[in-house]
């Protein structure tokens, strides 16, 4: 292949000069991986039978009746 975008050398230059932003808010606690998370809803909503969200929601309708 003829030529190349750019040298290795430069790789990561940018990434490396932003500076770190700390995650405030929503964001601050790290998300778990799917896995865990569908897990956690499955005992959420089957196991236990609640169901998250507003109580006039569709689905918290339905979790009642069933």
């Amino acid at each position: 292949m003829p030529g190349s975008h750019g040298s290795l050398t430069k790789a990561g230059k940018v990434k490396m000069q932003t500076p770190k932003v700390v995650r405030t808010g929503v964001n601050s606690t790290p998300k778990k991986p799917p896995r865990m998370r569908y897990r956690d809803l499955y005992k959420k909503r089957f196991v236990k039978g609640k169901y998250g969200g507003q109580p006039d929601s569709i689905g918290a309708k339905r979790s009642k009746f069933s």
